[in-house]
Order: structure tokens, then C-alpha cells, then sequence
């Protein structure tokens, strides 16, 4: 099955829900966002896809959120800032053939194998 998890190593929800994929038999091609960031575009169709609002997708535990003033920012604002800034981003998004989650919590992630 092709899939994809837009994955920080460094972030233990990230390394679990890969090793999630893993244990269900699935290799996911692995992006690592922060290195290879997605446009503004992938962005806003992850979010989409999910099911989710912008507003879920950001990450707001990040200093870089409040240092921009994110807190009443729109939609429009929000995916500009995740763009030029991927830390934004929560994470880990995972993309399957039968669907797009964000693996917050990581069980989601269960729907779509």
C-alpha cells in the first residue's frame, strides 16, 4: 500500500505513528517536512483531506506562534506562516490510499490503514 508520513525524528508522536505504519506491514515513504517542506498548496489539501481546520494544523505550543502573533490570525495567515515556517506544522500527517489523517491523536491513524 502507498503511503506517506510527513515526519520530524525528533518528535516522539512522529517516530511512534511511523513505527504504527511499520507494525501494519506498511513502508510510507517518509518526508521529512522541516528538510523538504510542502508548499502552501500541499498544506492546505493535507488539512483538507484530514478533515481538519487550519487552526488544528498548527502547531501553537511553538514559540514561533506566539513571536508572530499567530493567536487571530486567519486561515489565509496560517497556511502563509506554515509555509514559510514548517516547524509550524503540527505533526505527523499521514497520507494512505484510503485516506489523510493527522496523527493527533495517533490512534486516527488506525482509520485510514
Amino acid at each position: 500500500m502507498s503511503s506517506t508520513i510527513y515526519h520530524n525524528p525528533r518528535c516522539s508522536t512522529s517516530r511512534k505513528t511511523l513505527d504504527l505504519l511499520r507494525d501494519n506491514g506498511i513502508q510510507p515513504e517518509i518526508v521529512e517536512y522541516l528538510k523538504t517542506p510542502p508548499s502552501r498548496a500541499e498544506i492546505a489539501r493535507l488539512i483538507a483531506d484530514a478533515g481538519i481546520d487550519v487552526r488544528t494544523a498548527v502547531r501553537k505550543r511553538e514559540s514561533l506562534y506566539t513571536e508572530l502573533n499567530l493567536a487571530e490570525a486567519s486561515d489565509d495567515e496560517l497556511l502563509d506562516a506554515m509555509a514559510a515556517n514548517p516547524i509550524l506544522i503540527e505533526r505527523p500527517f499521514v497520507v494512505t490510499p484510503k485516506g489523510t489523517r493527522l496523527a493527533r491523536p495517533i490512534e486516527s491513524v488506525h482509520e485510514i490503514l
